[in-house]
């Protein structure tokens, strides 16, 4: 396929009526070598996100190292604070008494995680993002209510307009509707 061609649509989108075939499709899309590929669907669709090949993400590393960035800050302020900029001598207490720094550390580190967490979330998932090609597709808004949609996108490296709209339509969808950009 010319580049040309590619660019003036985004990508072939599948309707469906259920759930079941919305999975069923993308596992043999899948299975077809093809990997830029996304599903809307109204509810959960169990195993969608593995039929599509999606690989875990870093946001378990995200979350942890705002965990750790706001336990070593909050430990860090606390002994800063009571060791060197404000040393008080309260009760014969050492300055450098750790176990009254637990539990502002202990907070916040999950404030720093839950905050990382959040900006990790909208990172990766490119959000916000106020406009998608999807909402060109005119029944694109029944993916909200009852109608599921699988989508390949022309970036993918399999993807042939022709090869590719016939075997979408070999999954006996609804409709194949030409995303434009």
């Amino acid at each position: 396929m010319s580049e040309t061609k590619k660019q003036t649509i985004f990508g072939l989108a599948a309707e469906f009526d259920t759930g079941e075939a919305l999975l069923e499709a993308a596992r043999r899309v899948h299975a077809a070598g093809y990997r830029r590929t996304d599903a809307f669907s109204p509810q959960p669709v169990e195993g969608l996100s593995e039929a599509l090949g999606f690989e875990r993400t870093g946001m378990a590393a995200i979350t942890g190292i705002g965990a750790l960035f706001g336990a070593i800050g909050g430990y860090f302020m606390l002994w800063f604070a009571n060791v060197i900029h404000y040393r008080w001598n309260i009760g014969g207490r050492p300055a450098h008494s750790w176990p009254a720094f637990i539990p502002i550390t202990f907070e916040l580190a999950v404030l720093c995680a839950s905050l990382a967490a959040v900006i990790g979330m909208l990172a990766l998932n490119k959000l916000p993002m106020p406009y998608h090609p999807m909402f060109n597709v005119p029944t694109f808004s029944l993916a909200s209510r009852d109608k599921f949609f699988l989508l390949i996108e022309s970036t993918d490296p399999q993807f042939d307009l022709a090869k590719t709209r016939a075997l979408l339509e070999g999954l006996k969808p609804l409709s194949v509707t030409e995303v434009a950009p």
